[in-house]
């Protein structure tokens, strides 16, 4: 795929004032600090497109970008570590997991994973919940460049491990490093084949329909 276009759309609290739910969107979350804006501006070709920050936990909205005006990259906030109260941490809980469940457009969860890291509980325990929900998930694992390729590949392979004491099979993963744009080809190649799959006239008059009940 080539991305000729990536518009910042709109940044959200609610799920309610989101775009309309007529195009395929591709959500990526992931631990506070794993490298997400770096990777989303990476996959674009568009620095400066996600804000990046030294201070986990930064993003705290839905952040919306149109891709070639086809499809969303829609940027989670972090779950983990961020400097905001227990109440407030609370409330983002309720607005992401409500978007992840009930979002029509949603097409695939992108969990991004430090792969400098061995298997992390937090991380366990949000891909269990995507599976008991339903909800489509892919692995991305993040900052390959940091260390050894044999490193990168036993973290893996022990994450892969990990996720198979609850999952029949282990969903598809891609390795990649913002810092050397790996992976890119690989993830943009995986969403062009689901978009193949989306009835966008479909979708849209069912839209449509829905709007004429409110």
């Amino acid at each position: 795929m080539i991305v000729k276009t990536a518009d910042f759309i709109c940044s959200n609290t609610q799920v309610s004032k989101l775009p309309p739910p007529v195009l395929p969107e591709y959500a990526f979350i992931g631990r506070s600090n794993v490298g997400k804006s770096s990777l989303i501006n990476m996959l674009v070709n568009k620095h400066g497109l996600a804000k990046t920050s030294q201070t986990p936990g930064k993003t705290q909205l839905i952040n919306h970008f149109l891709i070639n005006e086809k499809w969303y990259i829609v940027d989670l906030p972090g779950y983990g570590y961020a400097r905001i109260s227990k109440s407030k941490k609370e409330d983002w809980n309720k607005f992401i997991r409500t978007y992840l469940d009930k979002r029509e457009s949603l097409q695939c969860v992108f969990v991004l994973i430090d792969s400098r890291l061995e298997p992390q509980k937090i991380d366990l325990e949000f891909c269990n919940w995507l599976g008991e929900k339903s909800i489509p998930f892919s692995l991305i694992f993040t900052k390959a460049d940091k260390q050894s390729n044999t490193k990168t590949d036993q973290n893996v392979s022990k994450f892969k491990k990990a996720l198979l004491a609850t999952f029949d099979e282990v969903p598809t993963l891609f390795i990649t490093s913002a810092e050397l744009q790996s992976g890119r080809e690989e993830v943009l190649n995986f969403v062009g084949s689901v978009n193949q799959q989306f009835d966008y006239k479909a979708v849209s008059a069912a839209y449509e329909a829905y709007k004429k009940t409110l």
